[in-house]
């Protein structure tokens, strides 16, 4: 399969991108590469293969979840640049 400039224009207003012209060719060029690439991994006979869902057999080991030593609220904000008593205060970062 091919990707031709329409095609990259339609797939560039889908994803709401912006294609300038000089920027065209190199973009139809990588898109063709990876085409090309699936192509290739398409070839490849998986038969007797089982599918993954991760890459390396490693387990995660997880310790259980014990309650332990902890701050209380006082120690926590006492190091805390501002602070009302009872939660961190922090500069407003959406309006």
């Amino acid at each position: 399969m091919k990707v031709d400039s329409e095609t990259l224009q339609k797939i560039a207003h889908l994803a709401r991108l912006e294609v300038k012209p000089d920027e065209e060719e190199a973009l139809l060029g990588s898109l063709n590469g990876v085409l090309t690439w699936m192509e290739q991994l398409n070839e490849v006979d998986t038969t007797g293969v089982e599918p993954l869902t991760h890459i390396s057999p490693e387990v995660n080991v997880l310790r259980d979840d014990v309650v332990g030593e902890h701050l209380s609220r006082a120690q926590a904000l006492a190091n805390s640049p501002q602070h009302n008593g009872q939660f961190f205060e922090v500069p407003k970062v959406m309006e």
